[in-house]
């Protein structure tokens, strides 16, 4: 929380809220305006405080490449928190790009975790924190890209294989099938 607004009722200790909007001010951060809601998490119970917990901070220089960029809340169906939509105000449908993409099977390959690890432990650009942060993430994004790129034509190799075994019982499995439904009709 940032002010005594951002929590409906209770007590309001203004030591983590002063401390945090310190963080933010000596980054430079500036905080985009969520609408159609106040708070962003609801406690416990039949009589709930509700706080304003979530948020989203920006750099002068992003938003001044996203003016029109706005907040939008969603409804907390399986959370006690409000996921929070964030718009850009720029088409995402006119960029030859395709969006980064992670697979969940890239956490049982081999080697995965210590790839990563060395990717993001590599020398990094950027005076603030999160210029540095951005920069370790947009660089190991670039690196997953191309890395699953490679290594998905062995896993395809492996997958025709395996599907082809699979057919193949599954084939055998339907002639038992059948020699045996033989049987049954020439022993009646």
């Amino acid at each position: 929380m940032r002010t005594s607004e951002d929590k409906s009722s209770g007590d309001f200790d203004c030591k983590w809220p002063n401390l945090f909007n310190a963080v933010i001010e000596s980054l430079e951060l500036k905080e985009i305006v969520m609408s159609g809601r106040q708070y962003t998490w609801a406690g416990p119970g039949d009589n709930p405080t509700y706080e304003k917990l979530d948020r989203i901070l920006v750099t002068a220089e992003w938003e001044d490449q996203f003016p029109l960029a706005t907040i939008e809340p969603r409804d907390r169906n399986i959370s006690d928190h409000t996921p929070l939509v964030l718009n850009t105000g720029v088409s995402t449908h006119c960029t030859q790009n395709r969006p980064f993409k992670f697979e969940r099977d890239w956490l049982l390959r081999d080697g995965f975790y210590n790839m990563v690890a060395k990717i993001w432990q590599s020398p990094r650009s950027g005076s603030t924190s999160l210029e540095r942060w951005q920069f370790k993430i947009r660089r190991l994004r670039q690196y997953l890209r191309g890395w699953a790129k490679h290594t998905a034509g062995s896993y395809r190799k492996e997958k025709k294989t395996l599907l082809a075994r699979l057919e193949n019982l599954d084939k055998k499995a339907e002639g038992n099938q059948l020699s045996d439904h033989k049987l049954i009709l020439s022993t009646i």
